[in-house]
């Protein structure tokens, strides 16, 4: 059965309204209402605790909404591919470029404009987001933070639960004005990055992030030897849609990467896999520049 109809099913035959079912949840009654008309996207089940709260009040058997909820995000993923990914809303990079180191601001502003969501701004949003992500991903059963930030931003503490819920669910090619203002505002201080080694140094706001380094950095390390494949390449390689014609040498690439926060998803691979096919995104070697890599050979 449907996520959502399941729920209706439910709330229909205990007689129970969508607020009981806002209240119980600890959201609000609109985002209930959102949920199950298909505005909103059922949140990850491994990040929230809204589908054992659910299942506790309608009665259900453990596990039984979050398996649904996790078929109908594979059916959207899928739906979602077919659709190219757009750049960042104005407002949205112009926050992220208020908190850049203030010598660097006009330099990098030049290259995002002149890159418009190009390989540069990617990953400083991404870096932005990994950061903000797992602070709010840890604190997010502490009704104290989640309280502390509502305060912040105006908002009231089920209306911030369901904004977390909401950005944790967001990734570089989608994420808010909204989820800027209540999130990467309020936690990040400042970023600043070394444009010849791409490292980033990010100072969070340690009234908000005060049991967390004040610094993260981003460092391109060798492969080890040995290293688990990650889940979300496995996804990736076994869906013969996201796969599609992936050659062995672009496989071989993907699983080179490497990643210390959040874990990537299948449509990440995907998504960097049109990336290394754009030719917008390499440009061609000089013959000096050949003769050079002839020479090291």
């Amino acid at each position: 059965m449907d996520f959502r109809l399941l729920i209706r099913h439910r709330l229909k035959k205990l007689g129970i309204e969508q607020r009981d079912l806002a209240e119980a949840t600890q959201v609000t009654e609109s985002y209930i209402s959102q949920l199950l008309t298909g505005k909103k996207p059922p949140p990850a089940p491994e990040r929230t605790d809204i589908y054992d709260k659910m299942e506790m009040f309608l009665r259900l058997p453990a596990g039984k909404l979050a398996t649904l909820a996790e078929l109908q995000r594979m059916d959207a993923l899928k739906r979602k591919l077919a659709d190219p990914p757009t750049p960042l809303f104005k407002e949205v990079r112009e926050l992220i470029l208020a908190k850049c180191e203030p010598s660097k601001e006009q330099p990098i502003r030049a290259m995002f404009e002149k890159e418009p969501f190009g390989a540069l701004e990617r990953l400083v949003t991404q870096k932005l987001l990994d950061v903000v992500k797992r602070v709010t991903k840890e604190e997010l059963a502490d009704e104290n933070w989640l309280r502390l930030v509502a305060r912040l931003t105006d908002r009231s503490y089920k209306q911030m639960r369901v904004s977390a819920l909401e950005f944790l669910e967001a990734d570089i090619f989608t994420v808010s004005v909204e989820n800027c203002v209540t999130f990467l505002d309020p936690l990040i201080e400042s970023w600043d990055i070394d444009l010849a080694t791409f490292g980033m140094e990010i100072v969070l706001n340690r009234h908000l992030a005060p049991g967390h380094p004040k610094k993260f950095g981003f460092v391109e390390l060798e492969p080890a030897t040995s290293v688990d494949e990650e889940p979300g390449l496995q996804a990736f390689l076994e869906d013969p849609d996201l796969r599609g014609d992936a050659t062995a040498k672009e496989i071989e690439f993907l699983k080179k990467l490497r990643f210390t926060l959040e874990r990537p998803t299948p449509l990440y691979y995907y998504r960097e896999l049109q990336n290394l096919r754009d030719p917008l995104h390499f440009r061609r070697a000089t013959r000096e520049e050949k003769r050079v890599t002839q020479r090291r050979r």
